[in-house]
């Protein structure tokens, strides 16, 4: 089984805005996750939900998510 080198490529201030993000991402193909989803929605301030995406994606995801703020 091949494994996925994940990076971070944004934070954000709610789980929320994370989860929009992801969607945005989710539909145009790129695999996206949200760290910190569970510990973000108790703790935000001090553990920011973070959008990950495949290594290989970043640039792709990062191009969507500055069309799509």
């Amino acid at each position: 089984m091949q494994t996925r080198e994940l990076v971070v490529i944004a934070e954000y201030n709610s789980y929320l805005e994370a989860e929009m993000a992801k969607s945005i991402v989710a539909s145009a193909g790129i695999y996206a996750e949200i760290r910190n989803e569970y510990m973000s929605t108790a703790y935000a301030v001090a553990i920011p939900p973070q959008l990950l995406v495949p290594y290989e994606d970043a640039e792709q995801a990062e191009a969507l998510l500055k069309i799509h703020p």
